[in-house]
């Protein structure tokens, strides 16, 4: 079956949040039978297909301006009415407005798929206008796909198109905790460079995560705090961490793939604070769950708290409070016994609910479903 994707961005160019599912997807599924082909817009595209692992191509068309969080090619339309013409079916991402634009330019008589990974939560007032085109097009979709419950039941507009929506969770490679890296040199690197315990963030440091919340917790404590990422407001959080006098807080960047494993197997939990449903989801903290970590998050309404569990998988606390977050770092390490059985728990929650192979069935299934019943509904 052939699979056209289109965001807005894609691996290896861009990485975020959509870019690594759609990646995941995309190998996950073809070794179930898909020819997944991913069209994107980029700055400085590729001339010819990059070859992907798993023998997925990934599409760049040049951007030619870039608004409010949206970009825009005029190259985009042919390249998307071409691969669109060759695929069995047409695989979307929300939110990404352009595609709405070409959905409805090209008219691409194919079955088409929106994985809806996200409310607009920062452009409010724009939103306003986009808002009749928003619902023109997921009106046209054949069927919605939610990443969670919490999320379908707590977004607006998603509750217009329940009827047509079902929820596939977000899976990752459980795997990746399989081999526990504990003789290389560079877990000797780290256990050597960070104090134990401490409690680990991951993620790119962006307005919603919380990380401004998470400094203010460990003020004024023992608890430590490592924060693994960059980006975004990476500066303002390090004038922030100063001027609070941090000496129990570690900036380390990004860092590799190796470094990342050793990090979520040396940490004593996971904090994932973040405040706003732009975190529809939170792969990182699954990504703790396979380390078996005890996790704390916030009540968004979104898949955060599909993930972890009050009390089971470790805390939900209230966004935006950085006492309760400070109290839910300190009853875990008052509680080691609870937490490393919350840590289990988490890790036994993400191999039912949430595995890579889970994720791409439960996708082909779909996909194989949606073009029996339009090809059934034509003749």
């Amino acid at each position: 079956m052939k699979i056209l994707h289109f965001y807005k961005t894609a691996l290896p160019t861009s990485y975020g949040g959509v870019q690594t599912f759609i990646d995941s997807l995309c190998r996950h599924t073809a070794s179930l039978g898909c020819d997944n082909k991913v069209l994107s817009l980029s700055p400085h595209p590729h001339k010819s297909p990059i070859q992907m692992q798993d023998g997925y191509k990934v599409y760049e068309v040049q951007e030619n301006f870039h608004l409010a969080s949206t970009s825009f090619s005029y190259a985009a339309y042919g390249a998307y009415k071409k691969l669109g013409e060759e695929a069995d079916l047409i695989h979307l991402h929300f939110p990404n407005p352009f595609a709405d634009i070409l959905h409805f330019i090209t008219a691409l008589n194919k079955p088409t798929l929106l994985t809806y990974h996200s409310d607009i939560v920062k452009q409010k007032m724009l939103s306003i206008c986009y808002q009749p085109l928003q619902h023109a097009f997921l009106k046209n979709m054949h069927h919605i796909v939610a990443t969670s419950p919490n999320y379908l039941a707590s977004s607006k507009t998603l509750q217009k198109y329940s009827e047509k929506t079902s929820i596939i969770p977000i899976g990752i490679d459980m795997d990746i905790a399989a081999h526990k890296p504990k003789l290389c040199e560079r877990f000797s690197y780290w256990q050597e460079k960070l104090q134990k315990p401490f409690f680990l963030f991951s993620g790119a440091l962006r307005y919603y995560k919380g990380i401004d919340i998470a400094l203010k917790a460990v003020a004024n404590t023992n608890i430590r705090l490592v924060i693994m990422g960059g980006g975004g407001i990476e500066a303002e959080l390090k004038e922030r961490a100063a001027a609070l006098n941090l000496e129990n807080v570690d900036f380390l960047g990004y860092v590799s793939e190796e470094d990342k494993a050793i990090l979520l197997d040396l940490c004593y939990g996971f904090v994932f604070p973040s405040n706003q449903r732009s975190e529809a989801f939170g792969i990182s903290l699954l990504e703790a769950a396979a380390y078996a970590k005890p996790l704390i998050s916030c009540e968004i309404g979104t898949g955060t708290t599909y993930i972890n569990l009050h009390n089971e998988t470790g805390h939900v606390i209230a966004p935006n409070d950085h006492t309760q977050l400070r109290e839910a770092m300190q009853y875990l390490l008052n509680h080691p016994e609870e937490a490393r059985q919350m840590g289990l728990k988490a890790q036994q929650r993400a191999r039912d609910l949430f595995t890579a192979e889970q994720q791409a069935t439960s996708y082909v299934n779909l996909y194989k479903k949606l073009g029996a019943e339009l090809n059934s509904s034509s003749t």
